[in-house]
């Protein structure tokens, strides 16, 4: 059991600093809004309890019972008053800077959806471009978004536990990338998530850039499996994963595939599906795919599910670069010279991708139930873009059996999800996953894997 210590208040730090009455009451606990206390709560909990190893949730809150986070007003503003933290976020009795700035941003943004998001008309979230307007104004409101500068936002997505090659590759890459005078967008957490920015660091001071960006987007849903890494300045919290898988490919402006497991192949998924689609061919979008020397069969395994399942054109869309830092940074800053050219001559912002087509399909929230896993389309029988779409939910589904609270429970309680594809898909997907098994990209610390899923011929 983790060390804890006692009674800490802490004053704003980073982009919140006032709140309403109403706003204060409703994060309080035992309030109407219970639920939205115990969002704020969980999140509060992930960000403290850095360097954690576990990435089950339930667990997480099994092992902090006791901890308690509550909104105090104040004639000045508002302070937060922690009870039991995990001893983690502490340095000689004194909260981390940067932790203390993560929990204002936890603040920040669940007030905020709640209040300006959830409860305005303005806001059609049964339309695509109203979804689309949800992710700006969050961003917006975190200040993430900004104008008048080039194309520079580097998106890494990757596995939270990875091995020691992978980490010191990844960090690699985010030198390179730093030397660049690029920014670093992750989903926030450990491994290949805190390796790019850890070297992005570097790299930036060497340059003698004061304020690199180490932007980190995460959710409610994930974020204790993933608990944000202290270098991230600037947190966000989207709503639900769909969000966030929007809120990279419209704020960043290239993107690194790391290895990982089957959250990184979600995402993949997720921008090829947008990629794919007819309207989106034209738009410059670079995609690179890479680990170190040790990590090629792992790629090989992507490379040839996307194959079977996608097809060549899908593979046109992203380079595969292995054991070169140095090229892959090369490589990007040639494609962010194509998106800002691109922009420049559509109009298009530089801090938000409006062009990019994401069709409703994508933008759908999709809580994982053994009825809607069982129930999608995993067959050639739709266009490419919308089986990628549905590839993406059982990749979700996957992640959420494996470490999200409520998908734990609902293997428990009902068994493995039930996955349903045509032959050559089924075989592709099962070859892909018995991969991740095998190279132990899918685990939980001091257990052996026991699958959350099942896969069955339609």
């Amino acid at each position: 059991m983790p060390k804890k210590t006692e009674v800490t208040r802490l004053t704003p730090h980073g982009s919140m600093d006032i709140l309403s009455q109403l706003e204060v009451s409703q994060l309080k606990q035992g309030s109407q809004d219970g639920c939205l206390y115990d969002t704020f709560r969980r999140c509060a909990l992930a960000v403290l309890n850095v360097d954690s190893d576990t990435d089950d949730a339930r667990e997480v809150l099994r092992q902090h019972q006791d901890f308690q986070i509550r909104v105090v007003q104040q004639e000045r503003g508002v302070k937060l008053e922690i009870e039991n933290a995990p001893q983690s976020a502490f340095v000689d009795g004194k909260i981390m800077t940067g932790i203390r700035e993560q929990l204002f941003a936890v603040l920040r943004d669940i007030s905020y959806v709640k209040n300006k998001i959830a409860s305005n008309q303005i806001f059609d979230t049964g339309t695509s471009e109203g979804i689309s307007n949800v992710v700006f104004h969050i961003l917006r409101n975190a200040r993430v978004l900004v104008p008048e500068v080039d194309p520079n936002l580097v998106v890494c997505w990757g596995g939270h536990s990875i091995n020691r090659e992978e980490y010191d590759y990844c960090k690699s890459v985010g030198y390179q990338l730093g030397l660049r005078q690029h920014n670093i967008c992750t989903g926030c957490g450990p491994g290949a998530m805190k390796g790019p920015m850890k070297g992005a660091a570097i790299g930036h001071s060497k340059q003698r850039i004061r304020r690199g960006r180490y932007v980190g987007l995460t959710e409610p849903g994930i974020i204790a499996a993933e608990s944000p890494n202290p270098i991230v300045n600037e947190l966000v919290i989207l709503p639900d994963i769909e969000k966030r898988l929007e809120a990279f490919v419209r704020a960043g402006h290239a993107i690194i595939v790391f290895p990982g497991g089957v959250g990184t192949a979600e995402e993949v998924l997720y921008l090829l599906g947008i990629l794919l689609n007819p309207e989106n061919k034209e738009i410059p979008f670079p995609l690179i795919l890479t680990g170190p020397a040790g990590s090629e069969e792992y790629f090989r395994q992507i490379d040839a599910f996307i194959k079977l399942t996608l097809g060549e054109v899908a593979r046109q869309h992203y380079t595969i670069i292995i054991g070169d830092a140095e090229k892959v940074a090369r490589e990007i800053s040639a494609g962010l010279e194509s998106v800002r050219n691109f922009r420049r001559v559509h109009a298009d912002a530089f801090y938000f991708n409006w062009i990019l087509n994401i069709d409703h399909q994508f933008q759908l929230p999709f809580a994982a139930t053994h009825e809607k896993v069982a129930a999608l389309n995993l067959s050639h029988d739709q266009p490419l873009h919308l089986l990628a779409a549905n590839l993406r939910r059982a990749f979700s589904a996957i992640v959420a059996g494996n470490v999200k609270a409520d998908g734990i429970s609902q293997i428990e309680q009902h068994g493995p999800f039930e996955l349903c594809a045509e032959p050559e898909i089924m075989q592709s997907l099962d070859a892909l996953l018995h991969s991740f098994v095998q190279q132990q990209r899918m685990k939980v610390p001091g257990k052996a894997y026991t699958p959350c899923y099942s896969l069955k011929k339609q």
